[in-house]
């Protein structure tokens, strides 16, 4: 829990590579190369859930025909649930929409010979106008109206995952059930008991590093099985460009190795995947604009008190799915009310650092969420606490209570008068329709819980 988004860390040298994997490259990748010399590129798409969604194409067709023209795409991409199945209310016709690639986000897959990932983004195959429901851009909408006041982004995410020993085609056998987990106990900072995730977490630290990630830490959570892996900070759509990259190729080199990890909020009854958020923000000058000789700004106490007075109405966007819920509760060491503290990490906002590396981190979020509508809802409510001076209550307190529901989140966030007016009533209303799918296919669902409780009982 060490991500710095104001000032540098010191980064460690990749370790050596094993004989017949990828030696790690430099943080530094050269995209124009990467490119260049891919035999295929990916092309991907963020979703409403953060996952990337894609076609693998020929690197000398994505060079010759894709990378300046774009490539068509089926609408529903946006619109559908975790299961792939269009939202209700889907008004699409199953036709294109174009995608346009990024080639800023071009990163090479080392576990994969000669592979590149190009992020893309979605556009109107006829105006060109980016779709506003996109994930990359409700972010940069709010981004841009950062940069409006001369004021740049830093973010920097913190993952949780659980790794099992059983691969992903022997967990889904099981229907998930009776899984072991990598480690046995409570490994929270230790440096042993870990040998069952020591090869795994290597291959994903020299990964990252050879994709150009920069990795500050790596170490064992509470949850048997647990880890964190930690990336320096970056502007903030590059951080969550990063953060997908990352949440994608992780399943993979976890896939390729004969193993299961998972990002889900709440395994069971211990404790649960988060993903913290820190952030700051420097001016034109890049100079921090939250500190002033070690106490906050007024700017910062007024973008803090935004985020605390819209967190319970914005959080369906760090909490997306009806297991989200299960980890912000009381004894889950996950926010349950919109509180801050000082280096507090009880409460839903811990303003932590000193000078340069002053920064809030934001702890409501589960591994589940999409990074993009996080930040975008960090910088989105601190802007309408900016605009309306909000003040900042005192640290400590309860604080107004989160939603304990999907339901009442959706409500909550449709309800909200500050959303509509910084995402506009179509991004509203679409986030909020993914809830309702998500809400009506658990409604249709009979649960393990149902029937050990009501099979012979009732």
């Amino acid at each position: 829990m060490t991500a710095t988004a104001n000032g540098a860390s010191a980064a460690a040298p990749a370790p050596s590579s094993p004989a017949g994997e990828v030696p790690a490259a430099s943080p530094a990748v050269d995209t124009a190369s990467a490119v260049a010399e891919a035999a295929e590129v990916v092309l991907a798409l963020p979703d409403l859930y953060g996952r990337l969604q894609g076609t693998r194409l020929a690197g000398d067709f994505f060079r010759e025909e894709v990378a300046a023209a774009g490539y068509g795409a089926c609408d529903y991409l946006l619109s559908a649930d975790v299961e792939m199945q269009p939202a209700a209310g889907y008004a699409g016709h199953y036709g294109d929409v174009l995608l346009l690639p990024d080639l800023r986000t071009a990163r090479p897959l080392p576990w994969r010979d000669r592979t590149v990932l190009v992020l893309a983004d979605p556009v109107d195959p006829v105006d060109r106008t980016p779709l506003p429901v996109a994930p990359r851009q409700i972010l940069r909408t709010q981004l841009d109206r950062l940069a409006d006041r001369g004021l740049t982004a830093l973010v920097g995410t913190e993952l949780e995952f659980l790794v099992f020993t059983e691969s992903y085609r022997e967990a889904f056998a099981g229907n998930y059930r009776g899984l072991r987990t990598a480690s046995r106990y409570n490994s929270d900072y230790a440096l042993t008991g870990l040998g069952e995730l020591d090869d795994l977490v290597g291959r994903l630290l020299r990964g990252m590093a050879g994709a150009g990630l920069r990795i500050e830490s790596a170490r064992g959570e509470v949850h048997p099985g647990q880890y964190e892996i930690v990336f320096r900070y970056a502007e903030a759509m590059a951080a969550c460009d990063a953060h997908v990259f990352y949440k994608t190729g992780a399943k993979q080199i976890a896939e390729a190795a004969g193993q299961a990890l998972t990002f889900m909020p709440k395994f069971d009854e211990g404790e649960g995947n988060s993903c913290h958020v820190h952030l700051s923000l420097r001016d034109s000058t890049d100079r921090p604009v939250f500190d002033d000789d070690g106490a906050l700004t007024s700017f910062a106490e007024h973008f803090l008190a935004g985020v605390l007075a819209c967190a319970p109405a914005f959080t369906l966007l760090c909490a997306p799915t009806i297991n989200a819920y299960k980890r912000l509760s009381p004894d889950a060491f996950a926010p349950t009310s919109a509180a801050w503290g000082r280096d507090d990490r009880t409460r839903a906002l811990r303003v932590v650092g000193a000078g340069s590396s002053l920064r809030f981190e934001h702890r409501i979020a589960g591994g589940d969420a999409n990074p993009y509508l996080v930040v975008a809802g960090i910088v989105a409510s601190g802007l309408y606490g900016v605009e309306h001076e909000l003040l900042l209550p005192p640290p400590g307190g309860d604080g107004d209570p989160l939603p304990r529901t999907l339901e009442a989140a959706a409500r909550r966030w449709r309800e909200s008068a500050v959303a509509r007016g910084a995402f506009g009533s179509e991004v509203v209303e679409h986030l909020a329709a993914a809830a309702d799918a998500e809400l009506a296919a658990f409604a249709a669902t009979t649960t393990d819980w149902e029937r050990q409780r009501g099979f012979e009982r009732l």
